[in-house]
């Protein structure tokens, strides 16, 4: 193109965003600025979105002191990215500080750190905004109870969650819709209330999705409930490798092994694959991804290496593999295997090895962590008195002194 204007650049860096292309919109936002283009609003809701969406937290601060630079105004719009990039970046305190100091006249901003409070397991908090979102006056919308109902699930607290779900209609006219219907079931699957869980679907008054279904067949893997499981498979109409997994997980659990193998053969038959983790770690300003086994990186012998040299030291600290979780039934040193090269614990290394004693580790997920990784990376945290972030397809898990912020319930 002869001439590229702030609108040209913004569509194309809007539209990396949109198809979660957010390294290369990164990428083409600094080629704009090298291009003497004047970024403005718009472009910068597009780049927050980005780097929210990516964990990229060094990057979020770059981005949010780029605005300082350029003097760009803020609107609610651009308030509510911010609360949310840094609550997704794993930041929660800076997504605090940023609340506190903007103009909070539209709901959009409280509901930005009520979700974000939320997806750090901060329940009580998250009631506590909306207590004083009440005191100033500023309505919730339905979004808004999505987000307070979601705290509630990640802390347990049913309760308060039954509470808030009936307030919606009796003291604001919020007519319940999917997504709340869908809370109340994961709250009630994640406290073990499934028959309670299981009626909410029988009686909603509109069809459940599949996000509900999924929700509740979490459920039946966390509480190793096959029955259950096998209908919440029957009712999702497109059936997703995650789903495959989860009801051989089920059956894995309880060691009917038969029909572990009929879900894999049934993958099979489909044509469907289990959708591969991957992990990933910002440093230097570039974002280095893992797989499991993963062996393509350049520093791989050395990642290797401090990796390899963790697992022996974790195990002289009494670590036992959580071995039950893998789904094959092959030996327990195969089963070790499996577990040891997760891409968590790749990027862990890859995070050991590159930053010094006492910094903090950031690692992103795409998938829920396991309960494997989860339990090694608290003696890791202990062990090397490290802070360690991740952030799974769920939620955050603060690691610090062998504890992790989710208290074991996620």
């Amino acid at each position: 193109m002869p001439t590229r204007d702030v609108v040209t650049w913004n569509s194309v860096i809007g539209g990396y965003v949109k198809n979660a292309r957010f390294e290369e919109a990164l990428t083409f936002f600094r080629k704009m600025l090298s291009s003497n283009v004047e970024p403005d609003a718009f472009t910068f809701t597009s780049i927050i979105s980005g780097c929210a969406r990516l964990g990229a937290h060094n990057h979020a601060h770059w981005v949010h002191d780029l605005m300082i630079e350029k003097k760009i105004e803020l609107n609610y719009i651009l308030s509510s990215a911010l609360v949310d990039m840094y609550s997704k970046c794993g930041a929660i305190q800076t997504a605090r500080r940023v609340f506190n100091n903007v103009r909070r006249n539209d709901v959009s901003v409280w509901n930005a750190m009520i979700h974000g409070l939320a997806i750090h397991g901060l329940g009580l908090d998250a009631i506590a905004i909306f207590s004083k979102m009440e005191d100033e006056n500023v309505l919730p919308d339905s979004i808004t109870f999505v987000g307070i109902l979601t705290a509630c699930s990640h802390c347990g607290l049913v309760e308060q969650g039954r509470k808030y779900f009936d307030l919606m209609s009796s003291c604001y006219s919020i007519q319940p819709q999917l997504q709340h219907y869908g809370a109340m079931v994961d709250l009630l699957g994640r406290a073990g209330l499934l028959e309670e869980a299981y009626a909410i679907i029988e009686s909603l008054p509109l069809e459940p999705d599949i996000v509900i279904w999924r929700a509740f067949l979490s459920a039946c893997r966390m509480y190793e409930k096959p029955e259950l499981g096998e209908i919440a498979v029957a009712n999702i109409s497109r059936l997703r490798s995650g789903d495959y997994v989860l009801l051989s997980n089920i059956y894995c659990s309880v060691k009917r092994w038969d029909s572990a193998e009929r879900v894999r053969e049934m993958m099979k038959k489909t044509g469907v694959r289990k959708n591969r983790g991957k992990s990933w770690v910002e440093f230097m300003g570039a974002i280095h991804q893992f797989k499991a086994g993963d062996r393509s990186h350049i520093e791989t012998e050395a990642i290797y290496r401090v990796l390899e040299g963790l697992i022996r030291r974790i195990k002289l600290e009494g670590f036992t593999p959580v071995t039950e979780l893998v789904l094959m039934d092959v030996s327990e040193e195969e089963k070790e295997e499996n577990l040891n090269y997760h891409s968590e614990k790749l990027a862990l290394a890859y995070g050991l090895l590159k930053t010094s004693p006492g910094t903090d580790i950031r690692v992103s997920k795409n998938l829920r962590i396991c309960r494997d990784c989860h339990c090694w990376i608290k003696v890791v945290s202990k062990v090397l008195n490290r802070v360690i972030i991740v952030r799974d397809r769920i939620r955050f898990h603060r690691f610090e002194d062998g504890l992790c912020s989710c208290g074991d319930y996620w």
